[in-house]
C-alpha cells in the first residue's frame, strides 16, 4: 500500500473516532446541569430548632463544578454552633454576608461560629469536584453533620 493511501486511511479512522468521542461526550453532558454565570441559591441549612437543638433540616447537598452559589446557613436552636467544612478550602470564596454587612476575603474561613440565632449567607464558586463534609464538630455524634458533593 502506498504511503498516500496509508495516510488517507489513518485520517479517515481518526475522523470517525473523533466523531464517536464527541457524540459520547455530548450524551454525557446531557446528564449534567448546565453551569450558568448567575449564582444559584442552595437550599438553606438550618442548624437546630426550637423543638430540637440538634435538628438539621438537610444533610446532603449536590453542586456542580464551576457554578456560583449563595448558601444561607442559619442557627435556630439557641446553642452556640461552630459550623466547619472542608468545602471552603476547595472553592473560590466571594463573600460572607451577616446582617447586610459583607466580608470579602482572600482565602477561606476556618469555620463559621454562631453565638446567637441568626443567618450567615456565604457566596462562592465551586472549583474542585469531590466529596466534602460539613459538621458542627462537637455535635456531629448527635447528627449535626453531612456531605457536599461537587460533580
Amino acid at each position: 500500500m502506498s504511503k498516500l493511501k496509508l495516510v488517507a486511511c489513518a485520517a479517515i479512522i481518526s475522523l470517525l473516532s473523533i466523531q464517536s468521542y464527541a457524540a459520547a461526550q455530548e450524551e454525557d453532558d446531557k446528564d449534567q446541569p448546565k453551569v450558568t454565570r448567575a449564582s444559584k441559591n442552595l437550599p438553606e441549612l438550618v442548624l437546630g430548632s426550637k423543638e430540637d437543638i440538634y435538628a438539621v433540616n438537610q444533610k446532603d447537598f449536590e453542586l456542580v463544578a464551576g457554578q456560583g452559589y449563595r448558601w444561607k446557613i442559619t442557627s435556630a436552636g439557641g446553642l452556640e454552633y461552630k459550623f466547619a467544612t472542608d468545602l471552603f478550602r476547595n472553592v473560590w470564596m466571594n463573600q460572607i454576608i451577616i446582617d447586610d454587612l459583607e466580608v470579602h476575603m482572600n482565602g477561606a474561613p476556618a469555620w463559621l461560629e454562631f453565638d446567637a440565632e441568626g443567618t450567615i449567607n456565604v457566596q462562592f464558586t465551586t472549583v474542585r469536584p469531590g466529596e466534602y463534609t460539613w459538621s458542627v464538630p462537637d455535635l456531629a455524634d448527635k447528627g449535626m453533620k453531612g456531605k457536599i458533593i461537587i460533580k
